[in-house]
């Protein structure tokens, strides 16, 4: 064991005598798996996170033919993260191929703050004259002014830029 370098929680501790490294996310690639990666490596047009996946698996693949390398050797190689390398090769053999190299979507849905006829208000609203004392309409005056109106119960001027971030009125 001279010489190698060990990721404490990431490569299990070998075995004297045993020649093979017992991984409990082992990767082991088809011919055609192996082909498809390459193939995406090889023309480097693909996002660079899902490259970097898909080294990670050509690296990790202890099937016939494949590299079988450690995750350090990996880490050391790629230079990723030991974390990284281990999701990688868990989401594979949870998920298979396709949803490894795909971008995982959030889990958390957020719930819209205003709906049509909300924004259509504060739309209207940003577009009208400015209150008296006030040269034009500010954030917190917008938030505000929905809440006086009772168009919402509460809203931070932070949701009153994003809406009015999102149209393409000039007054705005």
């Amino acid at each position: 064991m001279a010489g190698r370098v060990r990721v404490e929680g990431i490569d299990p501790p070998l075995r004297s005598g045993d020649p093979a490294v017992a991984y409990p996310f082992r990767v082991v690639l088809s011919e055609e798996q192996r082909a498809e990666l390459r193939g995406l490596v090889g023309s480097g047009t693909a996002p660079a996170r899902m490259l970097t996946r898909a080294r990670i698996l050509l690296k990790a693949d202890h099937g016939e033919g494949g590299a079988g390398w450690s995750d350090a050797a990996i880490v050391g190689a790629l230079d990723v993260n030991p974390s990284t390398v281990l999701r990688v090769r868990r989401r594979f053999v949870a998920e298979g191929l396709a949803a490894t190299l795909a971008r995982k979507r959030p889990d958390r849905v957020y719930e819209r703050a205003l709906d049509g006829a909300q924004e259509a208000h504060l739309i209207a609203l940003a577009c009208s004259e400015a209150p008296d004392g006030a040269d034009r309409w500010s954030l917190r005056l917008l938030a505000d002014e929905l809440v006086r109106l009772e168009v919402v119960e509460t809203i931070s001027h932070e949701t009153v830029r994003q809406t009015l971030k999102k149209t393409s009125s000039s007054r705005i």
